[in-house]
């Protein structure tokens, strides 16, 4: 097996994860704190080779309600582009609640504001792949 990187893209910060070479453990990798969606693609796609990755799942924030929004529309460009560019398989990776759940990890670590701020972005896309792993150690594959 080879691993596995995942992505919380967002307009200022993105958080990046890696799996171990099993696909067992997801871990906090770096955040790239860029708004310009072309550079972020380039960094990720630099990411991606430096690590030996095969795969790169991307949080894909649906609505509460399942609907795609203009946040999910702006990913999936972002998720293409990568794609293109690297010829790297892209897995769009339902993110619902993940932030809630950061945020609830930093509470009962008791991690204070500038620490959150810096850090949510990479532990956002730590439990984004620990739940794709998670997901597809469940289904057998």
């Amino acid at each position: 097996m080879s691993k596995i990187m995942s992505v919380d893209y967002g307009d200022k910060r993105t958080g990046l994860a890696i799996s171990d070479v099993n696909g067992f453990l997801a871990s906090p990798l770096s955040t790239i704190n860029e708004i310009s969606m072309k550079k972020v693609v380039l960094e990720v796609i630099n990411k991606a080779k430096e690590n030996s990755v095969n795969k790169i799942i991307v949080g894909y924030p649906k609505n509460m309600n399942g609907s795609i929004g203009v946040r999910a529309l702006k990913t999936e460009k972002f998720a293409k582009l990568i794609s293109e560019q690297s010829g790297i398989e892209v897995v769009l990776w339902d993110e619902r609640s993940t932030t809630i759940s950061a945020h609830n990890i930093f509470n009962e670590t008791k991690t204070f504001r500038q620490k959150r701020k810096e850090n949510i972005d990479v532990l956002a896309a730590t439990i984004i792949l620990q739940s794709y792993l998670d997901g597809k150690k469940k289904n057998g594959q």
